[in-house]
């Protein structure tokens, strides 16, 4: 009798257990599927370490802030990024100041601001000395302009081993712009312009360049000149330069995770060399040769990787060759001037007053105030003053990318 009590027990555990099993399995697939409860993520001891370790890394950042890192981030970029899962598409802006290029920088942030639609990101390098009248500037402008960009600020930043060369290079910090592709490895892509440029079309349009490179494009820049006759390159450089009439480093649109996995072709190695391989070398082969500094470095590597380069017309990159002595660019008469570059110090004298009548009026602006009727407007009537020089009589070049540019972005 006591055998057949012992085997109906056995039997009974065995099938409870068995619908244990059946249940269990039902249950463990619900979880995994995401129905029901909701799914479930199983991490091993390992991964939970990891995840603990990253949750850690990032509250001592937090801890530590931008101080430490050389650079000032707006707390609205931060809020805005950790905020929203998915984040509107940011613009990277790049600039260098150095010496007296505070309120110079500050007008062109300004006019990329002013007329740019998506949000900017922009990327300061200066001399540390400057960087409190930045901050102290760009918070002091009106909340809803505020919200629409923010930026971080960098101290020069040099190779430790060469830095008093490569500053010395042509003018003081100009060297800068040849390494934020090692500088900002965080940053896929950046759009660099000098200190004297003002845009009178929005960052956006230019920033679109970037989804048509083909395979092997990485940098969208335009000519030194259109008119090989007066044209410097083709009559005087003393190296290897890009294209008829070399190109201006003013405006440069990089897609910098392309710069930083090429080998690029040269004429010191048969074989490619990485970006930061090359700039050294470079230098100490044509530095008795080179005049211009970083923009003939920048000529004497597109020369030789022409593939890798990307022409875009003389109207985004307008500077007074291109009327000082007629207008000899054929997009800016068809379309009108996108980006003036106001080189050679022609916003501070009275050599161009035309360019000099572009960057007062956009200095002058009060973001408050109608920007048809207290920008465009004042512009238009300065430049009939100017008429007696050669950009002067294309006055309307100058006029016809803003005037479309300030009533698209503010209307309404």
């Amino acid at each position: 009798m006591r055998r057949y009590i012992r085997a109906f027990l056995v039997c009974t555990v065995l099938a409870v257990l068995s619908v244990l099993y059946v249940y269990s399995k039902l249950f463990y697939s619900t979880l995994l599927d995401g129905g029901g409860v909701g799914r479930m993520t199983f991490l091993s001891p390992a991964a939970s370490q990891r995840r603990a370790i990253g949750q850690g890394t990032k509250l001592l950042e937090d801890r530590k802030g931008p101080e430490s890192q050389h650079w000032n981030n707006r707390n609205i970029m931060r809020q805005r990024v950790e905020s929203d899962p998915s984040p509107a598409p940011i613009m990277h802006l790049g600039v260098v100041a150095c010496g007296q290029r505070l309120e110079e920088t500050l007008t062109m942030v300004k006019s990329a601001v002013l007329l740019s639609s998506k949000q900017l990101l922009l990327h300061l390098f200066s001399e540390e000395l400057l960087h409190s009248s930045f901050t102290l500037a760009l918070e002091s402008w009106p909340g809803h302009v505020r919200s629409r960009f923010s930026y971080r600020l960098y101290p020069i930043t040099l190779p430790q081993e060469h830095a008093a060369e490569w500053r010395k290079l042509f003018k003081p910090c100009a060297s800068q712009r040849l390494f934020l592709p090692l500088i900002l490895k965080d940053v896929d892509s950046l759009l660099y312009v000098d200190s004297d440029v003002v845009f009178l079309e929005p960052v956006d349009a230019l920033w679109a360049f970037l989804t048509a490179f083909n395979s092997t494009q990485l940098v969208a820049m335009a000519p030194e000149h259109e008119e090989p006759r007066i044209a410097w390159y083709n009559r005087f450089a003393r190296h290897p330069y890009y294209g008829r009439t070399g190109i201006n480093s003013g405006v440069m649109l990089m897609n910098m995770t392309r710069i930083r996995s090429t080998y690029f072709k040269n004429d010191m190695t048969s074989v490619g060399l990485r970006w930061e391989e090359l700039l050294r070398p470079l230098l100490q082969k044509y530095k008795l040769n080179i005049t211009w500094g970083d923009q003939d470095l920048l000529n004497i590597i597109f020369h030789h990787n022409p593939e890798c380069l990307m022409e875009v017309s003389c109207q985004w990159n307008y500077r007074p060759d291109h009327c000082i002595y007629g207008s000899n660019c054929v997009s800016a008469e068809e379309a009108g001037v996108c980006i003036l570059h106001g080189n050679r110090g022609v916003y501070h004298d009275n050599k161009q007053p035309a360019f000099r009548a572009v960057y007062d009026a956009i200095n002058q602006y009060s973001f408050d105030a109608d920007p048809v009727s207290s920008l465009l407007r004042p512009l238009e009537a300065a430049l009939q003053n100017t008429t007696h020089t050669y950009c002067g009589k294309a006055q309307h070049q100058l006029t016809k990318r803003l005037a479309v540019s300030l009533t698209s972005t503010h209307r309404g």
